[in-house]
């Protein structure tokens, strides 16, 4: 396919190494116009522009990555629809629910594909705990522990993500909208939902901690915990069946080897059955991620995650906030 990539920053990097020698780049767009030329000058004739609108227009594009900050993903993608390209938004696609309504309204009635970049499902870990899931051997699923954490930075509390009107919120729609993600997707829609956020540290007037306990129609239950006061990056995510557990933890990188731990119950119970898979090595989920979006969009089928799940995560924070008065 032919991309444009709105933000061209350390995701919008990420994103563009995933598309290999199969993807072109037809024009890069960023208010900093030399990142948006360091991308464009990787592939032969890409052009880089500070008018995202004129990348989102042009006519050899086909789909557009859209990797802005929080305030602006939503308004960008929309306008992509509007030009008929299908987009790969990065999560958490708006700033909130109400934002992400006339994206959804506009991909319906334009029939192009949007997918929202939940890479977490991609990671090796969970598509090897998904394959476990599906096949029975866990039996009924009864809840999730899902912890994911941001070790320290100094002037953390500077950045565009402390500004409300720029971020939408804080800890909650940075790693929380994954957690959200990852835990509906084993477990389904939530319809019970409580949680709190607080601001325990950093001086900004977002959230640096946001505590979630989400169920189902059926009491299944995810206890879920976002943090920027972890002080080292950390990622566990335990999913509980009634004959077994897994158990994904590090996500490479400074988060740690990844690896997923299946304990299977015996008869006699006791100690576990234990089953141990080691994922080193590069971070691949953005380009099986990417693959999946050029699967979707030759099919011609709405993508999965997309702007349904994340007008769901994105709900879910909205009322932690209410809960919490923030």
């Amino acid at each position: 396919m032919r991309f444009a990539i709105i933000g061209c920053g350390l995701i919008g990097r990420k994103r563009f190494r995933s598309f290999g020698a199969k993807h072109e780049l037809v024009i890069a767009a960023d208010v900093a116009l030399d990142r948006a030329q360091a991308l464009a000058s990787q592939r032969p004739g890409g052009l880089a522009t500070v008018d995202w609108q004129e990348a989102v227009c042009h006519q050899k594009v086909e789909a557009v990555v859209v990797a802005t900050t929080n305030n602006c993903l939503a308004s960008v993608t929309l306008e992509a629809i509007r030009n008929g390209k299908h987009v790969l938004v990065e999560k958490p696609a708006a700033r909130n629910s109400s934002e992400l309504m006339p994206v959804q309204k506009a991909a319906q009635e334009a029939g192009v594909c949007v997918q929202v970049g939940f890479n977490h499902r991609y990671h090796p870990g969970f598509r090897k705990a998904r394959e476990i899931v599906d096949s029975g051997v866990l039996g009924p699923l009864m809840f999730i522990r899902g912890r994911y954490g941001h070790g320290g930075r100094i002037g953390y509390e500077k950045e565009w993500r402390a500004v409300p009107d720029i971020s939408g919120g804080g800890e909650l729609l940075d790693q929380g909208v994954h957690l959200i993600d990852l835990a509906s997707w084993f477990l389904g829609p939530f319809t019970h939902i409580d949680g709190f956020s607080h601001t325990y540290f950093w001086n900004m007037p977002v959230e640096d901690n946001g505590f979630m306990l989400l169920r189902t129609q059926r009491d299944q239950t995810a206890f879920l915990h976002a943090s920027c006061t972890e002080w080292k990056n950390m990622f566990s995510f335990e999913i509980y069946g009634r004959d077994g557990k897994l158990h994904v933890e590090g996500l490479g990188g400074s988060y740690g080897v990844e690896r997923l731990h299946f304990y299977r119950m015996l008869p006699a119970m006791g100690p576990p059955e234990t089953t141990i898979w080691e994922y080193p090595g590069d971070d691949l989920s953005w380009d099986r991620e990417m693959d999946d979006f050029e699967g979707f969009v030759n099919r011609g089928e709405q993508p999965r995650p997309g702007i349904d799940e994340a007008i769901a995560a994105l709900k879910v924070v909205e009322e932690v906030y209410r809960r919490s008065g923030t």
